[in-house]
């Protein structure tokens, strides 16, 4: 039978345990944040509504070459209290056509991946500059046709590159203009 201070001593314990695993993410983010803010993409900024929270902050991508050279795209990143065993989650607030991020903003990016069949998913290696560095490169690089979210999207760019290219200016002029 546990006793009355034994169960205190435990629930006190808990929320030890809980304090702890908090402050290693946040400690993690104090660091991260400042290597983020130094390697950041030239065409890419950080903003935090509360600057005591560094969990969640908004990050605005301005891509300077591609189908989206001129727009101004807006990603929520929510940083859990899993972190970093677990990758931050991200949504899209600018509305976009692209075949790795769907209109209502979900995001297809193999690192933001618990488990992804390319061996290419999160990791607690993995920092959140590697995120932001991956969330440019949707604009450049990382863009992938193979394998969208926005399935037609891919299949616009597949059949009709000016289609696509169209409709992508079309979204840019409506939605990411600032």
């Amino acid at each position: 039978m546990i006793t009355l201070s034994q169960r205190l001593k435990k629930q006190q314990d808990d929320r030890s345990a809980a304090v702890n695993r908090i402050s290693i993410r946040d400690k993690l983010l104090i660091k991260e944040s400042q290597e983020m803010s130094q390697l950041l993409p030239n065409n890419c900024s950080v903003f935090y509504e509360n600057e005591n929270d560094l969990s969640k902050f908004i990050l605005t991508v301005k891509p300077t070459e591609g189908y989206w050279e001129g727009g101004t795209f807006k990603f929520a990143i929510n940083v859990t209290e899993e972190y970093n065993m677990v990758p931050p989650t991200v949504k899209c607030l600018t509305r976009l056509w692209h075949p790795n991020i769907t209109e209502v903003g979900e995001v297809c990016l193999s690192l933001l991946r618990q488990h992804s069949m390319d061996g290419l998913g999160w990791s607690p290696i993995r920092r959140l500059n590697d995120v932001v560095w991956g969330l440019h490169a949707l604009f450049t690089d990382l863009l992938n046709f193979d394998d969208p979210l926005n399935i037609e999207a891919s299949d616009m760019y597949r059949n009709s590159k000016e289609e696509f290219r169209m409709k992508v200016n079309e979204y840019v002029m409506l939605y990411a203009k600032e």
